[in-house]
């Protein structure tokens, strides 16, 4: 996956479409991200022990095909292409501007 922990992120489909928001969390195998703030639901939590029953909300997991990665350089909501340097690491970089992100 192309978009890390921590990143800036556009969510570009769906209820949240339009709002950003940082990655809290990814899923390689079920390939989404838990982004802070977006796709919130609420959760009707049972009694257990000293603690009463209660409504809480959180945020549940988005497609990876419905966010894009913000470019730190050009502030644009883009794609992420991988590409391997000259000592042979590798660097995603912005498609529209073509920076190194990181």
């Amino acid at each position: 996956m192309r978009i890390k922990k921590s990143d800036l992120v556009l969510i570009t489909k769906g209820k949240d479409r339009g709002k950003q928001g940082t990655v809290q969390q990814t899923i390689k195998s079920k390939r989404r991200v838990v982004v802070e703030g977006v796709g919130m639901v609420k959760r009707h939590m049972k009694a257990q022990g000293m603690r009463g029953a209660e409504i809480i909300e959180k945020e549940m997991s988005v497609s990876i095909e419905n966010v894009r990665l913000i470019c730190i350089h050009c502030q644009a909501a883009t794609r992420v292409q991988v590409k391997v340097l000259g000592d042979g690491g590798r660097a995603r970089v912005c498609k529209k501007c073509q920076e190194v992100i990181e």
